[in-house]
């Protein structure tokens, strides 16, 4: 079984931007774009929007996407994931997707895919890449990894992590 999931976590309590998630950017919501964006991946078999709020299940119905509806207990994305995940067990590998960002590459979804399908003994992958602007590792906006020389990631933070030129360890925006 090599099927693949690709969930896309999205809540309308986000504590930086409540109701981000059905933002409208160029006449779309925010969410919107992500869904568009990952439907053009050729290596997912199933995507489906995971919520626990009416208004952003009701917008995704209306533009056709699947809907998952989760608890409001969840205290992360990887949670609700989780949750949708755990019933379903056809599908082999499952991509989280993060639903706030709208210039996902559908390219790059379909190399985690084969990843994945490529290393059996993969448990889970990250996109990341090295910051073009070193001022953006700064940003709590901005996800920061710590990898390890196999390129394993070590730990995440919004936070600014110190990167140690000669500890082998970099930062990267996944």
């Amino acid at each position: 079984m090599t099927k693949a999931l690709g969930i896309i976590p999205a809540r309308w309590g986000s504590t930086r931007f409540p109701g981000k998630a059905l933002h409208e950017i160029a006449g779309k919501p925010l969410l919107r774009h992500v869904w568009e964006r990952c439907r053009r991946a050729k290596k997912l078999d199933c995507l489906i929007i995971a919520t626990d709020d009416f208004r952003i299940a009701e917008a995704a119905f209306d533009w056709g996407a699947e809907v998952a509806m989760t608890s409001a207990k969840h205290e992360s994305g990887t949670d609700r994931i989780a949750e949708v995940a755990g019933k379903m067990k056809q599908f082999a590998h499952v991509i989280n997707i993060q639903g706030d960002e709208p210039l996902i590459d559908p390219k790059l979804i379909d190399r985690l895919v084969r990843e994945l399908q490529r290393d059996k003994k993969l448990e889970m992958i990250t996109a990341a890449r090295a910051f073009a602007d070193p001022r953006e590792a700064e940003s709590p906006h901005q996800v920061k990894v710590v990898v390890s020389k196999k390129g394993e990631a070590l730990y995440f933070s919004r936070a600014a992590i110190p990167a140690s030129g000669s500890g082998g360890l970099q930062t990267a925006a996944p």
